[in-house]
């Protein structure tokens, strides 16, 4: 088996309420608009949603996976998880909020994925000679440059609601 691994966490804070906070991070609309890679979230006809993202990886090129997700809000977790059907991209993005005060909100953003295949050249012709390790490592890069960018930009929208 041929997997790639990233798990990524990053802190934040912002100036909003909660109310608007809980609602801002439950759109996937602003996952697409402000999360850089993230080409779209679609649900079919059949009620099932996919995160398609598109990534640059050394060595092999453009990449692009589609994860299957469920979808579960609470109080103050928002959280995709991967579907009962999925069988090889599992994805789970988790949002959690925590008040500080009337309009300042903390919070942690959670991105794990993890791609799996039967061998590497399931990936590409390229993929066994750059291997799991170094894949791995420039997955988690690239993804914590996304949630960095995606975490920037939302910081801003909130701030100037």
């Amino acid at each position: 088996m041929f997997t790639i691994k990233s798990n990524v966490t990053q802190s934040f804070e912002i100036l909003t309420s909660f109310a608007n906070a809980l609602k801002f991070f439950s759109n996937d609309e602003n996952y697409v608009q402000l999360m850089p890679n993230l080409e779209s979230i679609n649900t079919d006809a059949k009620g099932i949603t996919r995160w398609n993202v598109a990534v640059e990886v050394p060595l092999i090129g453009r990449w692009k996976m589609t994860f299957a997700v469920d979808f579960l809000t609470t109080e103050d977790t928002i959280e995709w998880f991967p579907a009962s059907i999925e069988q090889q991209n599992y994805l789970r993005c988790v949002t959690q909020l925590v008040k500080k005060g009337e309009n300042l909100i903390s919070g942690q953003i959670s991105h794990n994925l993890e791609l799996r295949r039967s061998q590497a050249a399931d990936f590409h012709m390229l993929a066994g000679m750059a291997g799991e390790k170094m894949i791995s490592s420039e997955m988690q890069n690239e993804v914590s440059r996304m949630l960095k960018t995606f975490l920037q930009k939302s910081k801003e929208r909130l701030e100037n609601l």
